[in-house]
């Protein structure tokens, strides 16, 4: 496969490539196996292995595409002539992500007309971030990093402050660090603040200074081992801090009555909002994927690559085909498709929480939507390599 001959670092774009691809598997489980998202596959009592990894391995998306979010920012102003144009992008990007989650993609994950679901997950904390790091990125480079330390590494202290209801102050504090689902409106509507954004802005400050190894110019063997430093660090310091159980994450580990539900618990880490251990258990072999990948050119990575630079793209595409595939499924079962137009009365029903289909379907849609997007992208990812005069790209 010839792909459009490119400046960037491919490494990055290999990895959000895979990410991406492996975030289609969870969403596909959302509307096709058994439970559909109204089950929980990390449930202990109720889960099994291969359902729990399969849940598992993509906890790995949120934060590496948060992470090299930050990491583009830099990248796109180190070609800037000042920070003010960067600024003014992140700004007018960041709200443009936002309005996009509470309408398109908000619509493409319930096809309800009325919207009378408002869901704020991973492109509405990349886009109030953005519009924050937009502000941020005039401090000090050191101060900047210390910032994003401080947020990833402290903001579990704030595990005990929580709120309650409605008010200004409580829906404040959901949108900051705490995770809430409510129904709203006397029944009419829900209010889902999946991804409230404090630690999302961390890890995309950290992922911000992280863009400096990649400059043009910069040492290839010191950036890899500075990954492999990283990388590992991030990786022994989960392993510490979660055997010791005393600080980082909302949900202790505990021994269980099998040895495989021992090990579940132990990587259950909390990811609404993402933990100290949450993160370090997914950037740091992330980094570690980077260090191997830099020097790698084969089939494999140039098909991830179309999926990686087109990433905001395929996204939308791909959660609209799930969704319509999902409908389809239903109707195979003998249920109403209709079903599958998520209202806040259907989402209280619990309807759909015993229909679906076994795992292994799951995973032949999977790769049925990933061979279905994979041309359609790379038509998309050619049409922007040869329009880079074309302004409004940079922002889909």
């Amino acid at each position: 496969m010839k792909l459009i001959k490119s400046t960037r670092i491919e490494s990055i774009d290999i990895l959000r490539g895979l990410v991406m691809v492996i975030m289609a598997l969870d969403h596909v489980r959302d509307y096709s196996n058994t439970g559909y998202m109204f089950a929980d596959p990390t449930n202990l009592e109720t889960t099994t292995p291969i359902l729990f990894f399969t849940r598992w391995i993509t906890h790995f998306c949120a934060p590496v595409f948060v992470f090299l979010a930050g990491t583009s920012a830099f990248l796109y102003g180190s070609k800037k002539a000042s920070k003010n144009q960067l600024a003014k992008f992140l700004f007018t990007r960041g709200l443009w992500l936002v309005v996009i989650e509470l309408t398109v993609v908000n619509f493409a994950w319930t096809f309800d007309i009325g919207f009378g679901v408002h869901i704020f997950q991973v492109i509405w904390a990349i886009g109030i971030c953005m519009m924050l790091l937009a502000a941020l990125i005039y401090l000090p480079k050191k101060i900047l990093f210390a910032l994003g330390l401080v947020i990833v590494f402290g903001h579990n202290l704030l595990d005990g402050i929580t709120q309650e209801g409605t008010e200004p102050l409580s829906l404040l504090w959901y949108y900051v660090h705490q995770f809430n689902f409510q129904v709203i409106n006397d029944g009419q509507g829900m209010l889902a603040i999946a991804y409230p954004f404090l630690p999302w802005l961390g890890i995309m400050i950290l992922g911000y200074c992280f863009g400096y190894f990649d400059t043009k110019g910069f040492n290839a063997s010191l950036r890899k081992k500075w990954l492999l430093r990283l990388g590992f660090g991030a990786i022994i310091l989960f392993v510490s801090l979660r055997f010791l159980n005393v600080y980082g994450d909302l949900a202790p580990w505990s021994y269980q009555d099998t040895t495989t539900k021992t090990i579940l618990s132990f990587f259950n880490t909390t990811k609404y909002p993402p933990s100290l251990l949450y993160t370090l258990m997914t950037l740091g072999p992330s980094l570690l994927f980077l260090y191997a990948i830099e020097s790698v050119k084969n089939k494999v990575t140039d098909f991830l690559i179309v999926f990686g630079r087109v990433p905001f793209f395929y996204y939308i595409l791909h959660l609209y085909l799930i969704h319509l595939i999902g409908m389809i499924g239903l109707s195979i079962q003998g249920y109403d498709w209709k079903e599958l137009i998520l209202t806040p009365a259907r989402f209280m029903s619990g309807y759909l929480f015993d229909k679906g289909f076994d795992l292994w379907v799951t995973y032949l849609i999977w790769v049925l939507v990933i061979a279905l997007l994979f041309p359609i992208c790379k038509r998309y990812m050619q049409y922007k390599a040869n329009n880079k005069e074309k302004w409004w790209l940079s922002y889909l």
